[in-house]
């Protein structure tokens, strides 16, 4: 579904991403590990064309996205759920979620369309607070709220920056259960995840980050057999 080959990113003359690969098959979650600051986040952005990539190819079901504004690649069918939520705060969760809606041709089949009223059947917690403001929603139903917003607009991927930073451990199952029903209607899943243990309850496979490199890549069972590579790369 995506292939990310050579992917070179500068911030003005601040080279940050140092010819990163990787790919996703279509339904998989695939989390991109690392420490802060290694490039997880710029990695995302140069995905959905909020940073231009200097070098380097992104194919997503055979489109160049390379290029793109970031509303083009929203078109062809990637959602993208930034770190920092960016709700409408002063609007409510319907409201919220009606902004998410794309008009035009869907990428994806009638049975697995996300609809408003899907999203309050899949997950009440945001029907139950439909009509509350979006800047009196706890952390948690915020980056829930996100995720749904996202999803009315039908992609087939969906990029998720860091899902449970600073969430309570409770409020990260919920977060995690919703991504879990996420995967389930076929929508596939690459996201930054600095909480290994969160990572480990969704993630088929792993990619780890280092100073804008990847520096592995495996299932969960390769992934813990690798106890060099996350002593000296994760905050674990």
């Amino acid at each position: 579904m995506l292939q990310v080959k050579d992917l070179h990113t500068y911030y003005g003359k601040s080279h940050v991403l140092h010819g990163v690969n990787l790919e996703l098959k279509e339904g998989e979650v695939v989390c991109l590990l690392g420490r802060n600051g290694v490039g997880k986040s710029t990695t995302m952005k140069s995905i959905m064309g909020i940073v231009k990539p200097s070098q380097g190819s992104i194919l997503f079901q055979g489109h160049q996205l390379v290029g793109k504004t970031p509303h083009e690649i929203a078109r062809l069918g990637v959602g993208y759920v930034p770190e920092d939520r960016r709700i409408f705060r002063s609007l409510t969760v319907h409201e919220n979620l009606i902004m998410g809606l794309k008009k035009g041709k869907k990428n994806v089949s009638d049975e697995n369309l996300w609809t408003i009223e899907k999203i309050y059947e899949r997950f009440p917690r945001l029907a139950d607070r439909k009509n509350n403001k979006g800047g009196y929603l706890s952390g948690g139903e915020q980056q829930m709220l996100t995720v749904a917003r996202t999803l009315v607009g039908n992609p087939r991927l969906i990029l998720v920056d860091e899902p449970t930073e600073g969430l309570a451990p409770l409020i990260v199952k919920d977060v995690l259960d919703m991504l879990a029903s996420v995967r389930e209607s076929g929508v596939t899943i690459l996201m930054v995840e600095q909480n290994f243990k969160a990572a480990l309850q969704i993630a088929d496979r792993f990619y780890i980050m280092g100073k804008g490199r990847i520096v592995f890549e495996g299932d969960t069972e390769a992934l813990l057999s690798a106890h060099e590579i996350r002593k000296n790369y994760l905050e674990v």
